[in-house]
């Protein structure tokens, strides 16, 4: 199969990296991201997502490699860049006094749109995030969930191939984020674009066709999310039965899998939980009380490739003697 340029890819960097005096942040960084992808950097904060993200848009210039987006060179050809780029900033740049119309057509006139013309695109934009009914309102008066759409509806005035995303539901609550997931994934079907985001949401990762995890400025490991989860290993099942010592011997000596019994109950780890519950309860003739399948996680992925997890508790990153102790 021939390899794909730089032309046939919505992002693609060779060995790309960026250097402050002698400290490293981004470090050899391939990438080759297909048009039409939801594509992810998972990594958490200080890994270089947002360096990253930088580079591509054209806001910080490479110390080593190349970047190309929408098939132009991030550096040679910054304009051609922007040209064909948005950007959804991790902090909210928005005048709060504005309304949220004002506040779309003030953007456009920066960008030289024709006046007749910004007045469709605001109103198609305000009517694809949900805000037709608020756009008179000040933006101050929104809440963190309107503004955060409001500012992706800024980042597609210029019809953009690739919308880049930096953490673009920090600080919102679940439902709201999955409010701003369904505004994203409608935009994505009716408008073909390619969304390239970074984030430490473990959830928020889960909606990416492809993901990249990113540590200490490298990436080290990418695929779907599904496949980096089934490389990293089985299912964990939980069984809790009338005799658990008893359901442990039976699953190592009749299914030839590892088990152990304790206070949870049995804990045993298969490739396919799903199917082996209803196996063990129609063969065992051990009663079960429970059973738990617990399939793995892009945390544990995480773990898994960088020897600690995503996951924070006390403001820091969990060592693998703190994931043990947890356990």
């Amino acid at each position: 199969m021939a390899t794909a340029t730089a032309e046939d890819l919505a992002v693609r960097t060779d060995d790309l990296g960026k250097t402050y005096g002698d400290r490293p942040a981004v470090i050899g960084l391939d990438l080759a991201v297909p048009r039409g992808v939801t594509f992810g950097f998972l990594g958490p904060n200080g890994a270089g997502k947002t360096t990253t993200l930088s580079m591509l848009c054209t806001l910080l210039r490479p110390t080593a490699g190349r970047a190309f987006v929408g098939g132009h060179d991030v550096v040679r050809e910054p304009h051609a860049v922007r040209e064909r780029i948005g950007l959804v900033f991790q902090e909210t740049t928005l005048d709060l006094d504005l309304t949220a119309r004002e506040a779309l057509r003030f953007h456009a006139e920066l960008f030289g749109t024709p006046w007749r013309q910004s007045r469709r695109t605001v109103a198609a934009l305000l009517e694809l995030v949900g805000l037709t009914e608020s756009q008179g309102r000040p933006v101050r008066e929104f809440s963190g969930g309107m503004r955060r759409r409001l500012e992706i509806a800024r980042g597609l005035l210029t019809a953009p191939q690739v919308l880049f995303l930096d953490e673009p539901t920090t600080g919102l609550d679940p439902q709201t984020r999955t409010v701003i997931w369904e505004h994203l994934h409608r935009l994505r079907e009716e408008r073909g674009i390619t969304l390239f985001l970074t984030t430490h949401h473990l959830e928020e990762a889960e909606n990416c066709d492809r993901l990249a995890i990113i540590d200490n400025g490298q990436i080290e490991v990418e695929g779907s999310p599904a496949e980096l989860k089934a490389e990293v290993g089985d299912d964990t099942v939980v069984l809790r039965t009338c005799d658990d010592a008893g359901a442990a011997l039976l699953v190592r000596e009749r299914f030839g899998v590892a088990a152990s019994s304790g206070p949870d109950g049995v804990r045993l780890s298969v490739s396919d939980g799903a199917a082996f519950v209803p196996k063990f309860c129609a063969e065992a003739g051990i009663p079960v009380l429970s059973a738990t399948v617990t399939p793995p996680s892009l945390d544990d992925v995480f773990l898994h490739h960088t020897g600690r997890t995503i996951r924070t508790e006390r403001g820091g990153p969990l060592t693998v003697d703190d994931v043990g102790r947890r356990r």
